[in-house]
């Protein structure tokens, strides 16, 4: 193989690695409390927490995305940052109804909040 043909090979190849590189660059590492419902409820019911996890499941299996509902209202839109991106109900559906402990990388754009979750758990009852 000569030189030239091996450039026309690896030039492109380079490009695509800083592409794909600089695409999973931008969020903001954070730690986010609070509950898991669906994303109807929580806008057009104004709720502080789920009415029940049932109900959170009943929605979500319905259609309805699931968001963790911070304390302070924050609404937390838990997103996928793969191409095709994929829905993130699957992943919540265990915590529908719970207070959890997310971790990930936040996303803020027009007001909105988005978060790939890396990490989900219960958070802790207090004793």
């Amino acid at each position: 193989m000569n030189l030239r043909a091996l450039g026309d090979l690896v030039f492109p190849l380079a490009l695509s690695l800083v592409g794909i590189a600089a695409a999973g660059t931008g969020g903001k590492p954070v730690t986010v409390k609070g509950y898991v419902l669906d994303s109807a409820c929580a806008f057009t019911k104004n709720l502080d927490k789920p009415i029940s996890a049932d109900c959170a499941r009943a929605c979500a299996k319905a259609g309805s995305p699931l968001v963790i509902l911070a304390e302070d209202g924050t609404v937390y839109w838990p997103i996928a940052d793969t191409t095709p991106a994929t829905g993130q109900n699957e992943k919540l559906m265990k915590f529908a109804g719970q207070q959890v402990t997310a971790t990930g990388n936040l996303f803020q754009r027009g007001g909105s909040s988005a978060l790939v979750v890396e990490k989900i758990e219960p958070l802790d009852s207090p004793k």
